[in-house]
């Protein structure tokens, strides 16, 4: 699925994470204000297994967001990623809600219209899945990207907490 190209926001494509792919998320998961390179991330055995894990769970996968037009080794740089978690529950009628975490742009790319891209294609599988909902946190330091869901249609209807173990 690719979406429109414009000016500012060029022919991209979703797709699930592959293996290759995991130097190029850890990179976006690495740093928020700065291009950090894939080819410097260590992949440690513990990243290994977490992916691992992700990819063979029918209920939870990473999407990558793909610059085709900056075509690297593989097909594009991987320019967005996203966790989404599809959760079944009892509420809201017995319909799944997917929970959506680690959304990442890398920050070249930010302004760019493809945060709301790769949001947009998250809530439609969603959707496409049946779930009734989405939800996500985000720390309260991160105004920007409060407004940024908030423009997205994300109403702020719960405080969340946190347990570290």
């Amino acid at each position: 699925m690719s979406a429109a190209a414009s000016e500012s926001t060029p022919t991209v494509s979703f797709r699930p994470a592959t293996r290759l792919d995991l130097p190029a998320v850890l990179a976006l998961l690495a740093d928020k204000n700065t291009v950090v390179d894939p080819g410097s991330v260590t992949v440690t055995e513990a990243y290994e297994r977490a992916f691992a894990a992700i990819d063979i769970d029918p209920r939870n996968e990473v999407l990558v967001l793909v610059d085709d037009v900056d075509d690297q080794d593989h097909g594009g740089t991987v320019v967005g990623c996203l966790q989404a978690t599809y959760i079944p529950g009892l509420g809201k009628g017995g319909a799944e809600r997917a929970l959506i975490e680690a959304v990442r742009i890398r920050a070249d790319r930010r302004g760019s219209g493809l945060g709301r891209t790769l949001m947009e294609h998250a809530v439609a599988r969603a959707r496409a899945r049946g779930c009734a909902l989405v939800q996500l946190t985000s720390n309260k330091q991160r105004q920007d990207a409060h407004r940024f869901y908030a423009g997205l249609g994300f109403v702020r209807s719960h405080d969340g907490f946190k347990l570290a173990l």
